[in-house]
């Protein structure tokens, strides 16, 4: 079949499979692209934003404003997401590209410190954390849409779109910094060019808001559903447990995405002295090969399950994480950056595909996109958006540069420890008669 019926009670008519998600790869990916756009041009906004600082403060203030966005992911997952347990998931999503869009025309348009002092940072801070409360709410609100559209036979296909979209978005934002890097000069780039990708992410916001008035709702909560209890106090409660272990579990994908393929550029520009084009290029490839790679992984996960994607793709990662930064650090160059970035990402895409999808598996319906939202958010605020952060600081107090490496290797496994607790359903309904 090659379409689906919403389910009963919720808005509209049987749309194709394909057309959903190719919407809503495109509306994710938009908003991942407003999103993590910041971090490709973070040493630019050190500059510019945290000039009274060392090179080394700048970098540090600018990669903590990145993560400060991710502070607000939680308290976003919450309210957007029982906001879409209550009023469907079309409708949270939509609210999420206002928001996203809004943050990305206050750090377009933010004056810098030398115009107006500290109140420029402030703009920033307060636009990424506006991003941030959008980005809480949008993977929990389109990961559900995504698998709610599936059978159990094709979920974890559904489900690894969301990671794609995010790859998809990535590289967008990764080509167009290159780009724009490459062709101005870099007293051009720091005058005006880095606004430019902010703005395009502005002007896109009606373009998303456009696909996603083509879907239609899988879920209408009845107004007296649970009999009035909170969609978080019920996640929190009933199913306490689950929202534990799987927040232990998405720490293990989420460290390796945010170091692999945001903070690299970073990393190979400032402390292995290559240039900015050639950097970017490191986030262009692991983000092309996320959105390549995972729809297939997902693919595969339905046939194997999700769990033994998820535990030998990390032990992969464990054992190949400090030979790859060593061999790296040794001899920089183009061909060993993107050689390592390449690897990496794919057992990065290996295990986190199958990891978003068993995420709102543990949930029932009517609080799934809560569930979803705590699980997710918290899990990528806490070690996420901080982890270039921590990589810097890290590397600035033991003076090695392969600290980013142990960092790694001890968030995974600790994380990976989670897995054995946590029921993998591949194959198996999650709306039935017992939810």
């Amino acid at each position: 079949m090659n379409t689906v019926t919403a389910s009963a009670g919720a808005q509209g008519v049987p749309i194709g499979k394909k057309k959903m998600l190719v919407a809503t790869t495109i509306g994710n990916a938009l908003e991942f692209f407003d999103f993590t756009v910041y971090s490709f041009v973070a040493i630019i906004i050190g500059k510019l934003y945290f000039p009274t600082m060392s090179p080394y403060g700048q970098l540090l203030l600018s990669v903590a404003t990145f993560g400060v966005g991710f502070v607000m992911r939680p308290l976003g997952g919450v309210i957007i997401g029982a906001y879409a347990d209550r009023r469907g998931r079309k409708a949270a999503m939509t609210l999420t590209i206002y928001l996203m869009a809004l943050g990305c025309a206050m750090i377009g348009f933010a004056p810098t410190y030398a115009q107006i002092g500290i109140a420029a940072p402030l703009i920033i801070l307060t636009a990424r954390l506006i991003q941030g409360f959008s980005a809480g709410g949008e993977v929990a609100a389109s990961t559900t849409l995504l698998i709610e559209y599936a059978t159990p036979k094709n979920r974890g296909y559904f489900g690894s779109w969301q990671f794609a979209s995010q790859g998809l978005g990535i590289t967008l934002g990764a080509v167009l910094v290159g780009l724009l890097s490459y062709n101005l000069t870099p007293a051009a780039m720091e005058s005006w060019g880095w606004r430019i990708p902010f703005m395009v992410g502005m002007l896109i916001a009606p373009v998303g808001l456009y696909i996603r008035s083509q879907l239609h709702e899988t879920h209408a909560a009845p107004a007296n559903s649970k009999e009035g209890r909170s969609s978080i106090r019920i996640v929190l409660t009933i199913y306490g447990k689950d929202t534990l272990l799987g927040t232990l579990m998405i720490i293990g994908g989420t460290v390796c995405a945010y170091i692999i393929t945001f903070y690299m550029p970073t990393y190979a520009i400032r402390e292995l002295g290559l240039p900015m084009p050639l950097a970017l290029m490191s986030a262009i490839l692991s983000g092309f090969l996320m959105f390549v790679v995972a729809p297939f992984v997902g693919h595969w996960a339905d046939k194997v399950g999700r769990k033994p994607l998820i535990l030998y793709s990390r032990i992969a990662f464990v054992l190949l994480v400090y030979p790859s930064f060593l061999w790296l650090t040794a001899e920089p160059s183009a061909e060993r950056l993107l050689l390592i970035v390449g690897v990496l990402s794919i057992l990065t895409s290996i295990q986190a595909a199958p990891a978003i999808t068993m995420i709102p598996e543990m949930f029932p319906k009517e609080v799934r996109v809560t569930g979803m939202s705590v699980v997710y958010s918290v899990g990528v605020a806490l070690f996420g958006g901080f982890a270039q952060f921590f990589a810097t600081w890290l590397i600035h107090a033991t003076g090695s540069k392969l600290a980013p490496a142990w960092y790694l290797i001890v968030l995974v496994s600790l994380s990976t420890v989670a897995l054995f607790w946590i029921k993998d359903k591949t194959g198996r309904e999650i709306d039935g008669e017992k939810g």
